[in-house]
C-alpha cells in the first residue's frame, strides 16, 4: 500500500497478533479514520477463507467519508435511551448514508446495543459484525484510535454519493420440528431446558442424534430458527456446557418457540446466487464488506466446500471475516452472511 493515502481504512486481524503493537502501528502508518477488529478467520476475494492473517481495504475516494463513533462501555450505552455517543449522527444525510458496526463478540449485548443504534439511525442501513477470537471464546477486541478494546464497539457512519446496498444471505429454511425453551438465562444466552428436559437431550432428540454426538460441526449443520416480523432468522448454538446446558450466539429466553432448520440449498450454491444477484442492483461493485458467521466456515470445512467458496469469492472485491454474530438492520442473527455492497460509478 506504499504511496496510497486512504480516506478510510477497514481491517480485520487474527487474535494471534500482538494487538498492542498492531494498534500503534495502524495509528502511526495511516493518517485517516480506521476501523477494525479481531476475527474467527479472515475473508478476502481471491484468497477466500483464510486464517492467521490481516486483511485490509483502503478506500480512496473524494465521494466518501467515514466517521468512527467509539462506544467504550456497552452496558452503560445499552441502558440509555439516547446515548451521547450518537450525537455524532446528527445532520447525517440519510439518503446517502450507511453504517457499519463492529462489536465485542463476547459481550452478549448485541441485541440491546443494536436496538438503541437502529432507533437513532432512523432508517440509515446498518450492517454489523461481532468480533471473534478463533474458536477460543475468551477475548474479542475492536480497534479505535491506536488501541484494541474489549466491552466496546465502533459504529462507522459512511456518507457517499456512490451507490450502495445492504444484503443478507442464509441457506436454511424452517422445518415442522418445534423446540420450546422451558428454562433459560437471558443474560448469558444459556438454555437449561428444552421441551421440559435437559437442553442437550431436547436438542439432540429433535435432530435425531444422541447427546454424545454433539459438537461444533453438528451445531453448524443443525441450527434453529426464530420467526421475527414474518421472517425466519437463524439462532445458532455456540457450545455445549458440562452441565448439559447449551450456550447460544444470540439472546434466547424462556418461552420462545424455535424451529429446527434444514438446508434449502448448499451453502456455496446459495452464496454464489446471492452475490450474483447483487449485480442487479450494483452493476459494478467496488467493495463488499462481509460479516460471515463462523459456523458457515465450519460447515464448508465439513462438506469440503472451502475451495469452491474461494472460487466464488474470487469474482468479487470482497473483504470481511468470520464472526460470532451478524447484524442486519435492527436484528442480531447467526449462520448468516450480511454485507454492504459499495458500487463504483458507471462509466
Amino acid at each position: 500500500m506504499a504511496g496510497i493515502e486512504p480516506d478510510a481504512l477497514l481491517f480485520f486481524c487474527s487474535p494471534k497478533y500482538d494487538l498492542a503493537a498492531l494498534g500503534k502501528a495502524i495509528k502511526l502508518t495511516f493518517d485517516c479514520p480506521a476501523i477494525g477488529c479481531t476475527t474467527a478467520g479472515e475473508i478476502l476475494g481471491g484468497e477466500g477463507y483464510i486464517e492467521d492473517s490481516i486483511v485490509c481495504a483502503a478506500i480512496v475516494s473524494e465521494k466518501l467519508t467515514m466517521k468512527p463513533i467509539f462506544i467504550g462501555d456497552l452496558r452503560g450505552f445499552a441502558d440509555k435511551a439516547m446515548p451521547k455517543e450518537l450525537d455524532a449522527l446528527a445532520g447525517a444525510d440519510r439518503k446517502k448514508s450507511f453504517a457499519l458496526l463492529l462489536i465485542d463478540g463476547l459481550s452478549t449485548l448485541e441485541e440491546e446495543v443494536i436496538a438503541v443504534i437502529n432507533y437513532a439511525l432512523m432508517g440509515i442501513p446498518l450492517i454489523g459484525a461481532s468480533a471473534g477470537d478463533g474458536l477460543d471464546f475468551r477475548h474479542t477486541h475492536v480497534y479505535h484510535e491506536g488501541a484494541f478494546h474489549e466491552n466496546a464497539a465502533v459504529l462507522a457512519l459512511f456518507e457517499t454519493s456512490l451507490p450502495f446496498t445492504p444484503i443478507h444471505i442464509q441457506h436454511f429454511e424452517p422445518t415442522d420440528t418445534r423446540l420450546v425453551i422451558t428454562a433459560a438465562d437471558l443474560a448469558t444466552r444459556t438454555v437449561m431446558e428444552i421441551n421440559g428436559i435437559p437442553a442437550v437431550e431436547g436438542y439432540a432428540e429433535a435432530i435425531g442424534l444422541t447427546a454424545d454426538a454433539l459438537n461444533p460441526q453438528v451445531f453448524a449443520a443443525y441450527p434453529v430458527m426464530l420467526k421475527i416480523g414474518g421472517e425466519y432468522y437463524v439462532r445458532s448454538i455456540q457450545k455445549l456446557n458440562p452441565d448439559g446446558s447449551l450456550t447460544f450466539f444470540c439472546a434466547i429466553d424462556t418461552g420462545l418457540v424455535l424451529t429446527v432448520a434444514r438446508h434449502s440449498t448448499s451453502l456455496v450454491d446459495n452464496l454464489e446466487a446471492g452475490l450474483a444477484a447483487v449485480r442487479q442492483t450494483i452493476s459494478r461493485p467496488a467493495l463488499i464488506f462481509a460479516s460471515d458467521c463462523i459456523l458457515r466456515r465450519l460447515e464448508m470445512r465439513q462438506y469440503g466446500e472451502i475451495d469452491r467458496a474461494r472460487q466464488v469469492l474470487a469474482q468479487y472485491p470482497l473483504i470481511g471475516f468470520s464472526t460470532y454474530g451478524e447484524q442486519f438492520g435492527g436484528v442480531h442473527v447467526n449462520h448468516t452472511l450480511t454485507a454492504l455492497v459499495l458500487g463504483d460509478e458507471a462509466p
